[in-house]
């Protein structure tokens, strides 16, 4: 990833480009993205032509030299390169910056990244087929069915539940019979399973664990192909320790949910939901989003539920670098709003965006959108002095003292960096 501390940190508002700029004749824009550093925006362009559909990115209004039949999903990597999914005569691939991958497929869709940036997946068809691309080297066996593929923290690998065995239409009794696993870089393991859901690698890459189905009615988690050997009514994803390589899981018994270790209950099965489970960086404290009581939402940590509650659905969790503060979003009366450490901060809105901390973990931001669609952003419970037509999630610098704000404003896109003091 490109080091933010080499990022423009100077505060102060610049003004990037007209959001409606295009170096060219175009028909139309499509939705803006914003870079990591708040120095780029991208759309998708379509290019008039009275011949054909012809489609390229613009950034900051500078049309790409290169052109396509089709051109969707643009994204940015963490370390800034920017990313579509093309078509050229019927065949799709991965540009990054301009430059197609070589390799060329069926179709293509679901950019992932490492961590760092330096590696891109795809998932991708070919003949009917589906398998996996990274950065433009396709896995060597594909299957008949791909899904739930995660990208392990290095970016080398990629697991994904695939279907090992063909199920005629109708046949039931050899899909009761297990024919779906999990294939790392294409290689399935040798056990099969009704279901698989959810995969997980652990810190190292090394391992994968998995949510499975033995039979229609039973469920538990398999890690590596071995099975954990209890059953239990339903599950949730697994989430592997980064510490000592555990594996947790919420998990449904005798109509009621909890969290368990290893296939032992940390957790007792006490709650309504128990899920999305989230680990610290030192493996010390385990979050979760829980249902302690009917139609009340809130968090858990270590298995001490918050007394702060929404009484619609929590939508996401942010748990803090240092793994000890989070904060959750959710809706109450159709409206969204943000619990943290919790506590509930002051202002309802017709959206909220995730929350992201400050690398020293002080302080808590995000952006919302009031009723009547301006938008702004709050940080430690307190909104910036003006409103906007758009706002990405705020961007911390890396000592924790600013804040950069990416947004539309007026048709142009800026930057623009605030000390946190100015809040």
């Amino acid at each position: 990833m490109k080091d933010a501390s080499l990022w423009d940190w100077n505060p102060g508002e610049k003004e990037i480009v007209a959001c409606d700029a295009c170096s060219g004749d175009c028909e139309w824009l499509e939705e803006p993205i914003a870079s990591p550093d708040g120095e780029k925006v991208a759309r998708v362009a379509k290019v008039r032509d009275d011949e054909e559909a012809i489609f390229t990115l613009a950034v900051n209004g500078e049309l790409w030299e290169s052109t396509f039949e089709k051109c969707w999903y643009p994204r940015f990597t963490p370390d800034g390169r920017l990313t579509a999914l093309c078509s050229e005569m019927a065949e799709w691939t991965l540009v990054v910056d301009g430059e197609p991958w070589e390799e060329k497929y069926g179709f293509i869709w679901d950019t992932r990244f490492a961590a760092d940036g330096d590696a891109i997946s795809v998932s991708v068809q070919q003949d009917m087929e589906y398998g996996y691309s990274i950065n433009g080297e396709a896995w060597g066996d594909f299957f008949e069915n791909t899904n739930h593929p995660v990208l392990s923290p290095d970016g080398t690998k990629v697991a994904s539940v695939v279907q090992t065995r063909n199920i005629p239409q109708a046949d039931i009794f050899t899909f009761k019979e297990g024919c779906f696993s999990v294939a790392v870089n294409g290689q399935p393991w040798d056990t099969t399973f009704v279901n698989c859901w959810d995969t997980a690698f652990d810190a190292t890459g090394e391992h994968v664990a998995v949510t499975v189905r033995t039979s229609l009615y039973d469920y538990t988690i398999a890690v590596d192909g071995k099975a954990w050997s209890s059953r239990y009514q339903c599950m949730w994803e697994p989430r592997f320790n980064p510490k000592d390589g555990s594996v947790v899981a919420g998990a449904r018994q005798g109509g009621k949910w909890g969290m368990l270790k290893d296939d032992a209950w940390i957790w007792k099965p006490t709650m309504f939901q128990c899920w999305k489970p989230a680990f610290s960086a030192d493996g010390a404290n385990l979050w979760a989003v829980v249902c302690p009581d009917f139609g009340r939402w809130t968090a858990a940590v270590n298995g001490d539920v918050w007394g702060e509650k929404f009484k619609q659905v929590v939508s996401d969790m942010s748990v803090s670098p240092d793994g000890k503060r989070a904060a959750i979003i959710g809706k109450t009366d159709d409206q969204w709003g943000i619990i943290v450490d919790d506590t509930r901060w002051v202002g309802w809105f017709e959206m909220a965006y995730p929350a992201v901390f400050s690398p020293d973990s002080k302080h808590v931001g995000y952006a919302v959108e009031r009723k009547g669609g301006q938008m702004t952003i709050i940080l430690d419970g307190h909104a910036y002095h003006k409103d906007f037509d758009k706002v990405w999630s705020p961007v911390f610098s890396p000592d924790s003292q600013k804040v950069m704000i990416r947004c539309l404003d007026g048709g142009v896109y800026k930057r623009i960096v605030v000390p946190i003091s100015d809040f």
